[in-house]
């Protein structure tokens, strides 16, 4: 009684979510090498100039005197906006600053003056400045609504400007600030539509409603959890070693035939995959937050022990202490660098400046305009072991391998890196780059769950594969492509069964014909 319950359970679970782990499981194939296109930090300093030194007349001071600002210096960037090199002043993003929208404020660094009104025409030069295509080519939509390209994080941006050429791409502008929020082209439309769209159920009219759509996917991969848990178990129960079963006269170890038989085999072959992959991606959505905030004291208890890692290693820096090399002179010194972005940073209270570079890589340059290419590894320890509440339970190593926790199966975030390990309640792990002193990767206890039961099971991001890839490609395929055919098997049988109770259910509703014969 208690195994066709489970079988029951089964069953209509099965029927209730079948299609949409039919499109999870393929699509997952697509979201290894595909997802949303998106305008990134990098996207926008590839089509960056590179900063003119002559263009180059403010000093950072001076033009966070013209906004009426007391800004420190790791919230300014030089770089370019409409051609010209502007100053952002603000929490803007690398890269071009603006993110999705933009924080930051403007100020033009050749005049001083400060953008307040984005034009139509400049406008038009943005546009075709990314894609380098005459803006006059293209037809100019004003999006108040969001569309399939909007719908996530650009949800609230609006309203959008949408430029879209005959050759396919489409470029979306924020109006309030004139930056370029999202771009795609006709494969990248393509990509998305096999990989992240499918995979995260991302078509505009669910999506657009984000509570709805977070429920929907929690509880689907929920209640699909339950029911791959319940196959598993029947699969294992109904299971005979021994073959007690007989089919066509053979012992056979399953007691099923023909799709109910497939079913069953490939379950017991990739079930176990099924579990993992619907609960790591209802973990993904961060069903149960008090998983996350049961250690939110413990990290205040941290922050009033005193600077964090990150503040050491810059140090205490001001506007003021750049007044020794201006950013034109750095930029006239090292033409061949081709900079196309400068940050105000610094190392251990040493003022210096960040070169976003025309390859993608940052370089750091002192005030005197010597460049470093990497910063003293014993000076580095120091720092953070002077930021730790006990100096002795820091333990520090190179690594020039990624790890269980700073990863990168596209092997492009930096290496070597310092890792500094604190022996603190949080068990935190810092990666630092050498070449500029940056914290690239952090990892703590707190952390956990996000690293283990979402992108360690559900990307199986474990170094022994992803180091070796193709092998980690054959593996994750072979999952999905299992995960997809028990799909298929349940949905076939999901038919059959639907097929049947409909069929029931009409024959028991049809008319009775009765023969009457005339007197």
């Amino acid at each position: 009684m208690f195994l066709r319950g489970l079988i029951f359970v089964h069953r209509w679970v099965g029927i209730a979510i079948c299609v949409v782990f039919l499109i999870w499981f393929p699509s997952g194939i697509g979201m290894m090498y595909w997802t949303m296109p998106s305008v990134t930090a990098a996207d926008r300093l590839e089509r960056a100039p590179a900063l003119d030194a002559a263009r180059i007349a403010l000093s950072p001071a001076e033009a966070a005197a013209k906004l009426g600002v007391d800004a420190t210096p790791a919230q300014i960037r030089l770089n370019t906006f409409d051609g010209r090199p502007v100053y952002r002043i603000g929490a803007a993003g690398r890269g071009g600053g603006g993110g999705r929208g933009g924080s930051a404020r403007i100020v033009y660094a050749d005049t001083g003056e400060v953008q307040e009104r984005v034009s139509t025409p400049m406008q038009h030069r943005i546009a075709s400045a990314w894609t380098g295509q005459p803006a006059d080519d293209a037809s100019v939509e004003l999006m108040t609504d969001v569309d399939q390209w909007t719908v996530g994080g650009l949800r609230n941006v609006r309203p959008l400007y949408k430029y879209s050429w005959p050759n396919g791409e489409q470029l979306y502008l924020a109006g309030s600030t004139g930056e370029v929020v999202q771009y795609t082209t006709t494969a990248s439309r393509i990509a998305a539509h096999v990989s992240a769209i499918p995979h995260w159920i991302y078509y505009t009219p669910i999506r657009k409603h984000q509570p709805f759509w977070l429920q929907f996917m929690i509880w689907t991969a929920g209640i699909g959890t339950i029911g791959s848990i319940l196959g598993v178990v029947v699969g294992v129960w109904m299971y005979s070693p021994n073959k007690r079963y007989r089919n066509k006269g053979a012992p056979t170890a399953i007691p099923y035939r023909g799709q109910k038989r497939w079913h069953t085999i490939i379950g017991l072959c990739f079930g176990v995959a099924a579990v993992t992959y619907a609960f790591s991606g209802m973990m993904s959505l961060d069903p149960f937050p008090e998983l996350y905030d049961r250690r939110a004291p413990a990290a205040q208890d941290s922050a009033r022990r005193g600077p964090s890692v990150a503040q050491a290693l810059r140090g205490r820096v001001g506007i003021e202490d750049f007044a020794a090399a201006h950013p034109r002179d750095v930029v006239a010194r090292h033409p061949q660098l081709r900079i196309k972005e400068l940050e105000l940073t610094s190392f251990a209270g040493e003022p210096m400046y960040g070169a976003a570079l025309e390859d993608g890589t940052t370089r750091m340059i002192r005030l005197d305009g010597r460049p470093i290419d990497t910063f003293d590894h014993s000076k580095i320890v120091d720092v953070v072991q002077e930021a730790a509440p006990n100096r002795a339970a820091v333990e520090t190593t190179v690594l020039d391998q990624y790890d269980l926790y700073y990863l990168d199966r596209r092997r492009e975030r930096p290496l070597p890196v310092i890792l500094a390990k604190m022996n603190d309640e949080e068990k935190t792990r810092y990666y630092i780059d050498p070449k500029t002193a940056r914290i690239v990767g952090q990892y703590s206890n707190r952390n956990w769950v996000n690293r283990w039961l979402y992108t360690g099971l559900h990307s199986l991001n474990f170094p022994w594969l992803y180091n070796y890839r193709p092998l980690w490609d054959i593996v994750v395929i072979t999952l999905m492509v299992g995960g997809t055919a028990l799909c298929v098997t349940s949905l076939v049988l999901a038919w059959r069964v639907l097929g049947r109770k409909l069929a029931r259910a009409a024959s028991r509703r049809a008319p009775t014909d009765v023969l009457t014969v005339d007197t």
